[in-house]
């Protein structure tokens, strides 16, 4: 059935695959956060450990959130690891288990490298795609990740 919500097909196409992107990424970095809560170890271990946890639990929240917008526009919601790595701008590093320290500064890298992204989709989205709604469904998004960011960044200085 065809939407009537006052957003052109083009700019529906627009926020869908904007949100797409944005689905690759929270996925991506969901799996590194459960990897890293599962290789954890050293003197901070169980404080991490729950860390990761509490952000990886988050982040599930705003998958799913961002699979029913998705689906609220009308789209298709991407599902497999080979569609999120194709969309993805988080980098993995297969094989690798850092250490602590090296964990967090993967993981705020990761935080500031999509709230960087998170802002110009918003802008997009309000400005060229005319889309109030993914506008700020993406503040919001973005302004959890700005959260996690600061809390790692806390705990690098």
């Amino acid at each position: 059935m065809k939407l009537q919500i006052g957003i052109t097909e083009a700019h529906l196409k627009n926020s869908i695959s904007i949100l797409s992107s944005i689905l690759a990424n929270e996925m991506t970095l969901y799996i590194k956060l459960r990897k890293f809560h599962w290789n954890v170890s050293g003197q901070s271990f169980m404080e991490l450990h729950k860390l990761f946890e509490g952000h990886y639990t988050q982040l599930e929240v705003s998958i799913d959130e961002t699979a029913e917008r998705i689906s609220k526009l009308g789209g298709k919601t991407i599902g497999t690891m080979k569609e999120f790595s194709e969309l993805t701008i988080i980098k993995e590093s297969p094989n690798q288990y850092p250490a602590q320290k090296e964990m967090l500064k993967e993981l705020l890298e990761d935080h500031e490298t999509l709230i960087v992204q998170l802002r110009k989709d918003v802008d997009a989205s309000a400005d060229d795609n005319k889309d109030a709604g993914t506008a700020d469904f993406l503040t919001g998004l973005m302004q959890d990740h700005e959260t996690m960011a600061w809390t790692l960044r806390r705990y690098l200085e």
